[in-house]
């Protein structure tokens, strides 16, 4: 103030030379009190700046970083210091390092706030070390992608990342990934053949090839390229098993883990595709022990042996490790066994990855029902250091190959006893000791494929108590359906669309007069439309007898929603699983193709456990025989739909109480056998 009220009586050449000299002091002093972490003061101070040298960009980022520092940040001041005009203005001076630094804090705070994606955009212009920037921006990305669940947003952010390098090969991986799971689905196909082409090695090819195969399968409507992106597939990694590196780096080890997640749904062949994955996933296992030897070694069960084993009567410490305890396939159905565990016998654990933030859902579903609840954003060593600490006995591991991170974390075999339930099928790891299942969804000779033991429970390998369900938002006028049309309905993703399968229900349909198929799943709208009409074409059946449904906003609607299909149809060779609980619960009959895989068993095992078998078919020609039946019949309807409501007071699927003690007596089982 003091030198302020004399600079007012200065000549104008005299106020320039002091408002710089002051300028200078402030900015020293601003500097003094945020190394000495008076950050209040250093604040002040920089806002004083402010008034004398407005369009000091520099200054503006350093009340950013400080406002951050002070947990005032909002987002608004990005906007109110008009910072981001300043920083589209390509002549001012930046300090780059402290654009960075600033970028990093702003998007690991309010990365959601539409002025933060401005500011980052604008940064663009000032950046001197595009690999800092592209590095910044790509974990962001993968923080808004997998744990915010925004891949939209995420895909907008990895865009500014080609901007200063168009060929980044992990930015386009990445953003393969992003448009995929956004439905962006074109140019997650673009994206992902960008990547096919600019690999150079075996193992590139292989992880650019598997985007690829993603890209095409979850669009649907691409069989052809998809099939010939699968043959290929299988062939790069027979090469690649036959060269056995040892050598593979930590990221493309983990990506390799799931490379060979779509074998399943093209073909029904146990016995060669789980040769294929269990060779995979063993190959996996052994450049973790390269990589990480030292961390392998630091965490291994072995060294509890001595205690645990003085102590076969302890209450088991079992824990639970998953990215999907949420409002997800595998959180509808595991939630019920969190809530009827035995807390006095059995201290429950929750390791949840790739979380943000805990939901109302998983509050009360998982955490609200566990002796402890963590959550990691990504799965590093934290996630080992906690069930280290916790002493964990039997670790059970959810989501087998969806996720690729399963393969570092359960390498270490850190939990004496590790199991896999549900998830997508056993992963095939050398340190995964058993897979849960039941008598029906793996026939007897599945043993023979399987480097897990398998672990058959006496009933079913689920069961739940029952699902929410909404209010219906569908009726048959919307659709243009009379009321006394037969009725079918898929509700399954582009995954799953084979088109066989699809080509049995057009039979089913031509059969049976004034029936209608309504086929709802994520999917690109224009190229499954194209495809299965193209099917129907063939087996001469009008497309005005297909209705393509919406993806609705919640599962609850979605099950309310059930009620408009006289007949489900299943998939095959890839059939239903959560879909097919909500199908039954919703006493709607159903259509099923068994096979001889694990994923072409689910609706067998959860029919017979609801006492049903109306409706299970052995091969095509029984599906289609059943699903005329089906729609030919009505009363055959009204019988199986009032077997399925009486079953909810009796069967092994709706019982999931029982069903968690059958899961606890496993438990113990096999801790008994660990301890001979």
């Amino acid at each position: 103030m003091t030198w302020l009220s004399v600079m007012m009586e200065g000549e104008s050449e005299e106020i320039e030379q002091w408002t710089t000299e002051l300028v200078e002091v402030l900015q020293q002093e601003a500097e003094r009190q945020a190394s000495n972490e008076d950050y209040p003061v250093a604040w002040a101070i920089r806002q004083h700046l402010r008034e004398l040298a407005p369009q000091d960009v520099n200054n503006l980022l350093h009340i950013i970083r400080l406002s951050l520092e002070l947990q005032k940040f909002t987002g608004e001041e990005l906007t109110n210091l008009e910072i981001i005009e300043l920083l589209q203005t390509e002549e001012i001076s930046v300090d780059s390092d402290l654009l960075l630094l600033v970028l990093q804090r702003v998007l690991n705070h309010a990365f959601n706030e539409p002025a933060v994606f401005q500011f980052t955009e604008a940064g663009l212009h000032h950046v001197t070390k595009p690999e800092v920037f592209i590095s910044i921006v790509m974990l962001a990305s993968i923080r808004i992608a997998h744990s915010a669940s925004q891949p939209r947003l995420a895909s907008r952010y990895t865009e500014l990342c080609l901007r200063l390098d168009p060929n980044h090969k992990e930015v386009l991986k990445h953003l393969s990934v992003y448009y995929q799971n956004s439905r962006q689905y074109t140019k997650g196909i673009e994206t992902a053949q960008r990547c096919y082409n600019s690999a150079n090695s075996l193992l590139e090819k292989v992880l650019a090839n598997q985007l690829l195969l993603r890209g095409l399968m979850s669009a649907s409507g691409y069989w052809q390229e998809a099939k010939s992106a699968f043959d290929n597939q299988k062939n790069l990694l027979l090469s690649l098993i036959e060269q056995w590196p040892r050598d593979i780096d930590q990221t493309s080890n983990i990506r390799l883990f799931n490379t060979s997640f779509f074998f399943p749904y093209f073909n029904d062949d146990p016995q060669n595709n789980r040769l294929i994955q269990n060779q995979v996933a063993r190959l996996c296992h052994e450049n973790v022990q390269v990589y990480a030897k030292d961390i392998i070694k630091q965490y291994c069960s072995s060294t509890r042996l001595p205690s645990t084993k003085a102590n076969p009567n302890k209450v088991l410490k079992i824990g639970y490790i998953s990215h999907c305890l949420r409002k997800h396939s595998v959180g509808w159905i595991a939630r019920w066994l969190f809530q009827h565990h035995d807390q006095e016998h059995f201290q429950i654990y929750a390791y949840l990855v790739g979380y943000l933030s805990i939901d109302d859902f998983t509050q009360q579903w998982f955490v609200d029902n566990t002796y402890r609840t963590y959550g990691f954003e990504i799965p590093t060593m934290d996630v080992l250091n906690q069930i280290k600490k916790d002493e964990i006995d039997i670790l059970v591991e959810l989501d087998s190959v969806t996720f690729d991170s399963p393969c570092e974390l359960l390498a270490a075999k850190i939990a004496p006893i590790q199991v896999t339930w549900l998830g997508w099928d056993a992963s095939g790891l050398p340190s995964v000791d058993y897979f849960i299942a039941d008598s029906y969804v793996l026939p007897e000779s599945a043993q023979n494929y399987y480097t897990e033991k398998i672990w058959r429970l006496p009933n079913t390998y689920v069961a739940v108590d029952g699902f929410e369900v909404g209010v219906p938002n569908l009726r048959r006028e919307q659709l243009a359906i009379s009321q006394d049309a037969v009725i079918y309905l898929v509700t399954q993703g582009g995954y799953k669309r084979n088109p066989n399968n699809i080509r049995q229900q057009m039979k089913i349909l031509k059969e049976v007069p004034n029936s209608y198929l309504l086929i709802k799943g994520s999917a690109d709208e224009k190229a499954a439309k194209k495809f299965y009409e193209q099917i129907a074409e063939e087996e001469e059946v009008a497309s005005e007898y297909m209705r393509f449904l919406p993806v609705v906003a919640s599962e609850e609607v979605h099950r309310a929603n059930l009620a408009i299909a006289d007949v489900v149809l299943d998939t095959y060779p890839y059939n239903g699983a959560t879909t097919t609980l909500e199908t039954l619960w919703m006493c709607i009959p159903l259509v099923t193709r068994v096979g001889q895989q694990f994923s072409a068993r689910n609706s067998y095992t959860m029919m017979m456990n609801a006492g049903v078998t109306e409706g299970i078919a052995w091969t095509d020609e029984e599906y289609v025989e059943w699903g005329v039946r089906l729609g030919k019949d009505p009363t055959l309807r009204q019988q199986i739909s009032w077997k399925l409501r009486q079953s909810r007071q009796t069967a092994p699927l709706w019982n999931a109480k029982q069903f968690t003690q059958e899961m606890e007596k496993a438990y113990q089982q096999m801790w008994a056998k660990y301890l001979i």
